[in-house]
């Protein structure tokens, strides 16, 4: 590879910035004396194209109305087809000021209150917040948990499809919070089932670009069978560190639930979103493909890491292979009982995490739940702090 962009000697500190990973400590954990690990952003400056592009537009000096350029489209598309190897027409594309905004927005234009909506358990809580939020029905149905990692219940999820009449699938791909990148052949169980109980199936794919390990990110675009009842939504935010300027794509194959799609959004009096978000996104699909094989290359650094000190020190530790997010699923069960996670992880090791308990409705957290979900988008330090805290905070309990 040519001169390194990714800079792994420079990192900026965030504290003090209005950053909510940061500086948003006391309001979700009641002290800011912990060492975040939460919120899914990374704390590193955004790849030097993504920098230079909003630097020239703010030199520029004029922040009026914005037309996003055909440009802007057009590196969105070609980042489809050379990194993903699928095709999409522009017609098909939609903004949301964000994936979880489209969630909702997606939920409210083509579900009626009280519909069946079905999610993949345990998963990104928002999905939960959307469910109940727009008032629908939540239908549950749990990962299996093997030795290689999670996969899905096809047979639990076709028996939901058949008894509780879901009119949605809310899918995560790669799921969050477990990291996995499904299969072919889970993608193909999951549709065949959504298409045999006419399901429309929302695909959140906004960590498609964050994959290891030889994983390969399969688009629900690749199915052409289900392009009448998908709706993808997607952003460059998670790979490019660009979640604070709300830009995101809805994809809508479908014509008529593109015209529902749009007559919702009309009632919300949002049509578009900020020109940085615009300039952001196009700079870092036109430029930013080699500072992110970089940035994989050091998560992939963090990742090896943190496994390779906690299993060694508790080799009870549970961490499945890495396979997509910067998000580490991480089982204390073997050391630590559910009764004791937040006292040893938060209040002994001084970690501010996502506990495991947020990922499931309440009333269905696992007994013996003692995960956590830990954000290794950050600088290696920090990543060897917290095995140190950890390990010292489970061996003095």
């Amino acid at each position: 590879m040519s001169e390194k962009i990714f800079d792994t000697l420079h990192f900026p500190d965030r504290r003090g910035t209005n950053c909510v990973k940061w500086d948003a400590l006391t309001a979700t954990y009641g002290q800011d004396n912990l060492l975040p690990l939460w919120v899914a952003d990374m704390d590193f400056y955004a790849a030097p194209c993504v920098r230079e592009a909003m630097r020239t537009a703010v030199d520029a000096g004029v922040f009026g109305y914005f037309a996003p350029p055909a440009s802007y489209l057009d590196a969105f598309l070609d980042w489809e087809r050379t990194r993903h190897g699928v095709s999409a027409d522009r017609s098909w594309i939609r903004f949301t000021p964000g994936v979880v905004t489209g969630i909702f927005w997606t939920i409210s234009a083509l579900t009626e209150p009280g519909d069946g909506i079905a999610i993949l358990t345990p998963c990104y809580y928002p999905f939960m917040n959307a469910v109940r939020e727009t008032g629908r029905r939540m239908v549950i149905s749990e990962l299996v948990h093997t030795e290689n990692g999670y996969t899905v219940d096809l047979a639990d999820f076709e028996e939901k499809a058949r008894t509780e009449q879901i009119r949605m699938l809310l899918l995560c791909s790669p799921h969050n919070p477990v990291g996995h990148v499904w299969s072919e052949q889970e993608l193909r169980g999951m549709l065949d089932i959504c298409k045999r109980y006419d399901i429309l199936v929302v695909s959140d794919e906004i960590h498609q670009d964050v994959v290891f390990n030889g994983h390969r990110h399969l688009s629900c675009l690749r199915f052409e069978d289900i392009l009448d009842r998908l709706i993808l939504l997607t952003a460059a935010s998670k790979a490019f560190n660009l979640a604070g300027l709300q830009n995101s794509f809805a994809l809508i194959p479908n014509a008529d639930l593109r015209k529902r799609f749009d007559a919702y959004v009309k009632t919300t009096g949002m049509r578009q979103g900020s020109s940085l978000g615009y300039i952001a996104a196009e700079a870092a699909y036109r430029g930013g493909a080699q500072w992110l094989d970089e940035v994989l290359d050091y998560l992939q650094g963090n990742y090896d890491l943190l496994k390779q000190r906690l299993t060694a020190a508790f080799p009870r530790i549970r961490i499945d292979p890495l396979e997509g997010t910067y998000m580490i699923w991480v089982d204390l069960a073997g050391c630590v009982a559910p009764d004791r996670l937040v006292e040893v992880v938060q209040n002994k090791a001084r970690l501010a995490v996502d506990f495991g308990s947020w990922f499931w409705p309440a009333d269905q957290v696992p007994e013996d739940d003692a995960h956590i979900r830990i954000n290794i988008a950050t600088p290696r330090a920090n990543v060897e702090l917290a095995c140190e805290r950890l390990i010292e905070a489970i061996k003095s309990e």
